[in-house]
C-alpha cells in the first residue's frame, strides 16, 4: 500500500511552487480585481466571475494532481495533468480577457455586443490556445486535427438543423442585418423588438410583454422588415389612421382643419419632422358607402408606444372635427325610432341648460340681462380642445373669444429673448380671447390646453347687436378687460399694487374707446 505521506508533501511543494510562479499571482490578482469592478459596475454578470473562479480553481487543483503524480512516481499522468493544467491557465486568461473587453469596457463606452459575438470570439480563442499549448508539449496536431474532422462529420451529420440555425446566428452577426434594439416584422404579421441573438435562437419581445423565440435559419429563410430603419439608421416609422367623414362636406376642407389639429400643438411621441399630414383615401365603395376615406400619416419615435399614439392622434382628429361642425360619418338609416329622437331632443335641451349655466358663471356676462344672455347663449358654437392642443396663439389676429365651460388651461406669454412663461392657469367656467372680440387687437398670450377643454366661441356678430341696443355695456365690459389685461402686464414688468392701480385707469379708458371704435358706438 502505497504511503499518502509522499502524495501530502508532494500536494505541499506543487502549491508553494504554484504560488511562486508569477503568472498565478497575476491571473488571482486579475480575477481579485475583475470580481470587483463586475459588482461595482456590471452586477448582472456575476455569473461570468463564476466561471472563471471555476475554471481558474480547477487549473490549481490539475495543476496539484500533476505534482501529486510526480512525487508518487507516475510520470505519464505527470505529463498530462500538467497540459491540462496549462489549458486551464490558458482558458482562465481567455475569460479574464473576455470579462474585461466585453463585459466592462465596451459598455463603458457605449458598446454592446450580442452574446453570439463574444461566444465566438471566446471559442476561437478557445481553438487557438488549445493549440498553442498543445504544440507546445510536443504534440501532432495532424492527427488531433483529424480525429476532430471526422468527429466534426459525423456531428454535422446528426444535427443538421443545430447546426443550420448556429450558422445562421453567426452569420446574422457578420452581415449585421439586425442589431439589438432593432424592431422587426415577421412574415406571419407579429412584431417584436430583437431583444437577444443566441446561437440556435433570436428573442423578440412583443408589445404584449409575450417574447418570441425565432430559430436564427427562419430569420435567414424569410423575408423580414425591419421597422423604423433606413440606410442603417433609426428613423421615425410612419403610421396610419383611418377617419371617415360624410360627403356634404368638401375634401379640402376637412384635410385642412385635421392638418392643423396635428401639426398645431405637438403629440407626444409623433415626429415634427416629417410632420403628420392627412390624405383623402378614396370616395364610396361599389357606390354602398356615402361617406368618404381619409387617413392621418404620421411618424412614430417610439415603436414600443403604437397604439396609445394613434389613441391620442384620433383623440385630436375628433377634437378638431367636433370643433369644426364636421361629424364622423354615419350609416344611413331609411327609419329613425321614436326613442331616439326623444333622446336627441333631451340632449338638445341638456346642451342648451349647459350654456345658460356656464354664461351666466362667466363675469364678461354680468352686466347682460336674461334676455341678452339667451341672445348671445343661442350664438355659442361649439368648440372643444384636446389636451396638449394650442387654443389661441399670442400674435394671431381673431375675431372671437373663447367661454372654458369646463378644464383647464395655461395662459403663457412669450417674451422677445423666445422664453415662454406660464403667467396663469385658468379653470372653467371662464372666459379668454376678449380682446380679440372686443376691440379687435392681436392676441396678447397664447392658451394651451393643459386637459380636454370643453368651450364655446362667441363671434363678433353674436356680441354686436347687444352692444349697439345698449352701448353703455362697454364702459362695464371695458372696466373687466382692463384689469385682466393690467394682470399680464404686472406679471411681466412687476408692477407694484399703486401702479396696477394707475395702469388700470389709463387702460380701461384706452380699452373703451377701442370697443367704441371697433363696434362704431361712437
Amino acid at each position: 500500500m502505497i504511503s499518502s505521506a509522499p502524495a501530502d508533501a508532494g500536494l505541499t511543494a506543487a502549491l508553494v511552487q504554484l504560488a511562486s510562479r508569477w503568472t498565478f499571482v497575476l491571473i488571482a490578482a486579475a480575477v481579485i480585481l475583475l470580481a470587483f469592478l463586475v459588482n461595482r459596475f456590471a452586477p448582472a454578470k456575476r455569473k461570468r466571475i463564476g466561471r472563471v473562479v471555476t475554471i481558474f480553481v480547477l487549473h490549481i487543483l490539475a495543476y496539484g494532481l500533476a505534482e501529486m503524480a510526480r512525487a508518487t512516481g507516475a510520470p505519464l499522468w505527470a505529463e498530462r495533468l500538467h497540459i491540462l493544467s496549462e489549458l486551464l491557465e490558458a482558458f482562465t486568461i481567455v475569460n479574464i480577457g473576455a470579462l474585461a473587453v466585453f463585459d466592462l469596457a465596451l459598455p463603458a463606452v457605449g458598446v454592446d455586443l450580442v452574446s453570439i459575438t463574444s461566444d465566438l470570439l471566446v471559442g476561437l480563442a478557445y481553438i487557438a490556445t488549445t493549440i498553442g499549448v498543445l504544440h507546445g508539449a510536443g504534440m501532432n496536431l495532424s492527427s488531433v486535427i483529424a480525429t476532430s474532422a471526422i468527429v466534426s462529420g459525423v456531428l454535422a451529420l446528426s444535427l443538421q438543423t443545430t447546426l443550420g440555425n448556429v450558422i445562421g446566428g453567426v452569420a446574422l452577426q457578420l452581415d449585421g442585418s439586425i442589431h439589438l434594439g432593432d424592431w422587426i416584422a415577421l412574415e406571419n404579421g407579429k412584431q417584436g423588438k430583437v431583444h437577444e441573438i443566441r446561437w440556435r435562437h433570436t428573442l423578440l419581445q412583443t408589445r404584449d410583454w409575450d417574447v418570441i423565440v425565432v430559430p436564427n435559419a427562419s430569420l435567414l429563410s424569410s423575408n423580414i422588415t425591419i421597422l423604423g430603419k433606413r440606410d442603417g439608421h433609426k428613423v421615425p416609422h410612419r403610421m396610419w389612421v383611418y377617419f371617415n367623414v360624410d360627403f356634404r362636406y368638401p375634401p379640402a376642407r376637412v384635410i385642412d382643419v385635421v392638418t392643423e389639429a396635428v401639426r398645431g400643438s405637438p403629440i407626444e411621441r409623433v415626429a415634427d419632422d416629417p410632420p403628420p399630414n392627412v390624405v383623402c383615401m378614396d370616395f364610396a365603395r361599389d357606390n354602398r358607402d356615402s361617406f368618404a376615406y381619409y387617413a392621418v400619416r404620421y411618424w412614430l419615435t417610439d415603436l414600443a408606444a403604437d397604439d396609445p399614439t394613434s389613441s391620442a392622434v384620433r383623440h385630436r382628429i375628433h377634437t378638431a372635427l367636433r370643433r369644426a361642425g364636421i361629424p364622423l360619418a354615419m350609416p344611413l338609416r331609411g327609419v329613425q325610432v321614436t326613442l331616439e329622437e326623444l333622446a336627441v331632443e333631451k340632449a338638445k335641451r341638456d346642451e342648451h341648460e349647459r350654456r345658460v349655466a356656464t354664461a351666466r358663471a362667466v363675469e364678461l356676462f354680468e352686466s347682460l340681462t336674461d334676455e341678452e344672455r339667451s341672445f348671445v347663449v343661442d350664438r355659442l358654437t361649439y368648440a372643444p380642445f384636446a389636451r396638449g392642443e394650442t387654443m389661441t396663439r399670442q400674435g394671431a389676429v381673431a375675431h372671437w373669444l373663447y367661454v372654458l365651460a369646463a378644464g383647464t388651461a395655461e395662459i403663457r406669454v412669450s417674451g422677445d429673448d423666445g422664453t415662454t412663461k406660464t403667467v396663469a392657469t385658468i379653470h372653467g367656467p371662464t372666459f379668454f380671447g376678449e380682446m380679440g372680440l372686443m376691440t379687435g387687437e392681436p392676441r396678447f398670450a397664447s392658451v394651451f390646453a393643459v386637459s380636454d377643454a370643453e368651450c364655446y366661441r362667441l363671434d363678433k356678430p353674436g356680441f354686436e347687436q347687444i352692444l349697439q341696443k345698449r352701448p353703455e355695456i362697454a364702459k362695464q365690459i371695458s372696466q373687466l378687460l382692463a384689469r385682466r389685461r393690467v394682470e399680464l402686464v404686472a406679471f411681466r414688468e412687476g408692477l407694484d399694487a399703486a401702479g396696477r392701480k394707475a395702469r388700470e385707469a389709463t387702460e380701461q379708458e384706452a380699452i373703451l374707446k377701442r370697443i367704441e371704435a371697433f363696434f362704431g358706438l361712437t
